[in-house]
């Protein structure tokens, strides 16, 4: 799979992760918040095992240990962004939570060049620089403070970059991006669905209400855009995918516009555009340096192999 097909997916990802939005905010009126969450990375798991089962077969070398360990790492961290985001949105203003979870973008590149030592195309700045500068007008851009929900989003945005960091390595090094994305929402739901008996109302009557809303999201948020998203980052570098994954709140905002009658404002027009500029600046930047520098899979054997840089 070539850089651009791979960017491409994550675009989709992100028009996926936003229209769920518009869903996820019907459906939150009928179930609490970890019983939807385990819901729907059951159902996800449900519907792309198939497939896992399947590439696991044909995949000649066996997995060894550590490929194991990193896929049960990648799925504690997804719980540990979904449940910590969870505790900020409870106790600060929508606003606060759009713009501090949009911190994610400037942490991958960052993490990456402080702890792993890889240096980042120097597009990626500029660009990451957009996408937070655009998710904080879009998310109202007015009064933002700081308390202890603020703390909590902040927290969750570093888990939501280790995350994007570890669904690239591991997608690569395993070549089993299906089986990772299995691996990842089974560990996620169990977790989270002992956190619903524990501790939230009866779930039977919450899932009843909220049925439908769990299969579009099941289905579509997690059954093919988590599953896209570990396809696409075995060839897309990180720090590009943050990025580009940002352009969620810009689809979220268009399919509050299509289907729940919302309308943005002129400043958060304004950042809309930045965020668009962010995710073509990612694409196109590196097309401007040779083939090497950004990041395009070489044909080898017949095979195409991912950038170095994954």
């Amino acid at each position: 799979m070539s850089r651009l097909a791979a960017n491409l997916l994550l675009v989709l990802t992100a028009v996926v992760w936003g229209l769920a939005f518009v869903v996820q905010k019907v459906g939150s009126d009928h179930i609490s918040s970890a019983t939807f969450i385990a819901a729907r990375l059951f159902l996800g798991a449900l519907v792309v095992l198939p497939f896992a089962l399947i590439h696991w077969r044909r995949k000649r070398e066996p997995l060894r240990r550590e490929d194991w360990g990193m896929m049960v790492t990648t799925g504690l961290v997804l719980c540990a962004a979904s449940v910590t985001q969870q505790f900020g949105v409870e106790e600060t203003s929508v606003a606060n939570a759009g713009f501090l979870t949009g911190l994610n973008v400037p942490m991958v590149p960052l993490i990456e060049l402080l702890i792993l030592r890889k240096k980042p195309h120097p597009i990626i700045w500029p660009a990451a620089g957009l996408s937070l500068v655009g998710t904080y007008l879009m998310s109202g851009s007015g009064d933002l403070s700081f308390g202890k929900g603020d703390a909590w989003i902040v927290l969750s945005s570093l888990f939501w970059a280790v995350h994007i960091i570890l669904i690239g390595r591991t997608s690569s090094r395993t070549g089993l991006p299906t089986l990772l994305a299995v691996v990842q929402y089974l560990i996620s739901a169990v977790l989270c669905a002992a956190w619903a008996l524990a501790f939230e109302p009866p779930i039977m009557p919450g899932l009843q209400a909220a049925w439908r809303e769990i299969l579009f999201i099941g289905v579509m948020e997690v059954g093919l855009a988590y599953t896209l998203q570990t396809i696409a980052q075995r060839y897309s570098n990180a720090a590009d995918a943050a990025v580009i994954l940002s352009g969620e709140m810009l689809f979220a905002a268009l399919g509050g516009m299509l289907f729940l009658g919302e309308r943005m404002s002129l400043l958060q027009a304004i950042g809309a555009a930045a965020i668009l500029c962010g995710m073509l600046a990612v694409q196109l930047g590196p097309m401007w340096t040779s083939p090497s520098r950004a990041g395009i899979p070489v044909m080898r054997g017949g095979a195409a192999q991912p950038s170095r840089d994954v």
